[in-house]
């Protein structure tokens, strides 16, 4: 068994949720779901539509808050009234629309609604200079990813660019530690998803907590240490990647297997 697989066995989770459940009116959305997640890890959340995958990560990201259940942080109790609350905490998220402004350059977007001033006459100015270095800091020494220009609209960009630049925006916070990414291959040809999955196991290797939700399970075999099978609302099994195989975790997702 290699380092990564013992993750779950001989460390205590950076996070985890109990008994989470979530209804809307009478519509049970999750039902008791426990989840945990480890310093150095990629937690694969896979399952049908309508297992429950977007609302457990938008309870985990404040979004939501639970009807029922606990979640918490260090081992301690975590309440967050906001999606704010989870970011102050370390948890941020790159949905799949990556919520990107197409007509701003790259540095304008890792500082959209943060951005950096300087006082010049006595007038505080937007300072461009120190954001586009510091976008072009994050990128290659975060994300290992240089652009041929910062100067563009990010809309230019590739696919996979634009998924770094939606990554970078999280990740340029010092204090972040877990991070979500809903479908972050989707729509990517065949070269950027290999790009898209390599920035994963980059953030890994430097400790964080990803959380990845895939619909593909060539991707999550790929790249995540443990998967976590939602069906019908509960959690029916979380295994580790090494020791499963695409059809027992396709067998869990349709009912047709339990995890041993």
């Amino acid at each position: 068994m290699n380092k990564q697989n013992q993750i779950a066995d001989d460390k205590k989770p950076v996070v985890a949720m109990h008994g989470i459940t979530k209804r809307f009116g009478g519509v049970v959305a999750l039902d008791g779901v426990d989840l945990s997640a480890y310093a150095g890890e990629v937690l694969a959340i896979v399952g049908d539509n309508g297992a429950g995958k977007s609302t457990l990560i938008k309870i985990l990201t404040g979004v939501y808050q639970p009807t029922q259940g606990q979640i918490t942080l260090d081992g301690k109790p975590f309440v967050m009234g906001n999606h704010s609350d989870a970011i102050a905490a370390g948890i941020d998220a790159v949905y799949q629309n990556l919520a990107i402004a197409d007509h701003l350059t790259p540095a304008e977007n890792l500082f959209l609604g943060s951005e950096l001033t300087s006082s010049l006459m006595g007038m505080t100015v937007l300072n461009n200079k120190r954001m586009k270095e510091e976008a072009a800091r994050v990128l290659k020494d975060r994300l290992g990813v240089q652009l041929k220009s910062m100067d563009v609209a990010t809309e230019s960009l590739s696919g996979g660019q634009r998924q770094a630049v939606a990554i970078a925006r999280a990740v340029r916070h010092d204090n972040l530690r877990v991070l979500v990414m809903d479908e972050p291959t989707a729509a990517l040809g065949p070269q950027e998803t290999a790009r898209t999955l390599q920035l994963i196991k980059t953030l890994r290797d430097q400790g964080l907590i990803v959380i990845v939700i895939s619909h593909s399970l060539d991707d999550v075999f790929e790249i995540s240490d443990r998967i976590h099978v939602q069906r019908r609302g509960k959690c029916v099994g979380v295994v580790k990647t090494s020791e499963t195989t695409n059809e027992e975790v396709l067998g869990m997702i349709v009912g047709a297997k339990q995890a041993a």
